[in-house]
């Protein structure tokens, strides 16, 4: 009952600004309430079944790799159990980006409701205070020569309630928006991995890798050919640059007499 008087209170002194902040500050307050649970829900921030049927995917155990994945209650793990089922098929790296975008999207859903209060309540809260500020020198013109300075000062203050109250909305709201904009961010960076894990898995990135070292050492060495047919040693190569250095240098003392 005292709260509902205080409340009642401040909507008397404030007037429909500080009703329209209360309805402000009730919004944000079921948006974060939602998102707590629909983070908690969606395993947001969870990973570590994630990451061990990535690790077992990556050293190519792919059945225990998917027996681990449906273990888990993340809202990737169906996006990833498709990644593993076709990830030998071509374009599926584009599609299964797209299907991770909306499902980042549904986690950002709010987001922006939540901004437009964190920027709104305060110049709500001021558009109130030169409102307040217009109806005190309005009161005090009307009280012509008999002028009471306890009037000024009360319609002052009055006004000044109403940018209190929108910063005490406006600054919740925009830590809330920032966590949970953190929040999601990690989990765009975790998705993009993991379905880059399962598309290239490290084992294929390492063959590839080391592919090139597997050519015989013969192609790396210098060919010359003799009348016996392709000799690669390095006594021929040296021999064919000093013959060569030789040449170059008989030229310039031509040259030079």
């Amino acid at each position: 009952m005292n709260f509902l008087q205080t409340l009642g209170g401040l909507f008397a002194l404030g007037g429909p600004v500080i009703a329209v902040l209360f309805v402000m500050s009730v919004l944000t307050l079921t948006v974060t309430l939602y998102k707590i649970w629909q983070f908690a829900v969606s395993g947001v921030g969870r990973h570590r079944v994630l990451s061990d049927a990535l690790q077992l995917w990556d050293a190519g155990d792919q059945s225990a790799a998917r027996a681990r994945l449906s273990a888990s209650r993340s809202y990737l793990a169906p996006l990833l159990g498709d990644a593993m089922q076709g990830s030998e098929r071509s374009g599926i790296a584009a599609r299964l980006d797209a299907e991770a975008g909306v499902a980042l999207a549904r986690l950002e859903r709010g987001f922006r409701l939540l901004d437009t209060i964190g920027q709104i309540a305060p110049l709500l809260g001021l558009f109130g205070t030169v409102l307040g500020m217009i109806e005190a020198f309005r009161s005090l013109q009307d009280a012509g020569s008999s002028v009471d300075p306890s009037l000024l000062a009360g319609g002052i203050w009055v006004a000044l309630l109403t940018t209190a109250v929108g910063l005490a909305v406006a600054i919740p709201t925009s830590m809330v928006l920032a966590w949970l904009e953190s929040r999601t961010a990690r989990e765009r960076v975790f998705a993009d991995k993991a379905l880059r894990t399962v598309l290239v898995p490290e084992r294929l990135g390492q063959d590839a890798y080391q592919a090139p070292t597997s050519q015989p050492l013969n192609a790396l060495r210098c060919p010359i050919q003799t009348t016996s047919g392709l000799n690669d040693g390095s006594d021929r190569c040296g021999l064919f640059a000093a013959a060569f250095l030789q040449a170059h240098i008989d030229l310039f003392d031509i040259w030079r007499n």
